[in-house]
């Protein structure tokens, strides 16, 4: 699948839930789901900056393709972090750095997130990028 194909399965799942806190709690669950990041990787290298909450992704290059471990020491953000990870993992990092994030705009997370919870959404898919330029740059 594309990064946009999983990008508008997302959008579908979410558009299924009546109101924000079926929402919400879709994102917990998907927070419960998420391949977590190994201990060895949950340095302050790997955390994301400006996050309220504690929050580590992980990336390794395999066969071109860039895959994505993370975890947060909270549950909601586990659950944001749940979403990025599926929507880019395992791609390219030119598919990861072409790919834009309207889904986030359409399924209305940064909407009814608080401002701090916004702003670290904003710096996940930021180093998820990074990590994308990082790996391109040393091919």
């Amino acid at each position: 699948m594309t990064i946009k194909e999983i990008q508008e399965e997302i959008v579908d799942e979410f558009s299924m839930f009546e109101d924000w806190d079926e929402r919400f709690q879709y994102v917990i669950d998907l927070g419960k789901g998420l391949p977590l990041i190994e201990e060895k990787y949950k340095t302050e290298e790997n955390t994301i900056k400006g996050c309220q909450s504690k929050v580590w992704v992980h990336a390794e290059q395999k066969d071109g393709k860039i895959i994505f471990t993370a975890d947060s020491d909270a549950i909601i953000t586990k659950g944001i972090i749940a979403v990025l990870v599926r929507a880019f993992s395992n791609h390219s990092p030119a598919e990861i750095l072409e790919a834009d994030t309207q889904f986030i705009d359409e399924i209305g997370l940064k909407d009814h997130l608080s401002p701090t919870r916004a702003n670290g959404l904003v710096s996940m898919i930021k180093q998820i990028k990074m990590y994308a330029l990082a790996f391109q740059a040393k091919q």
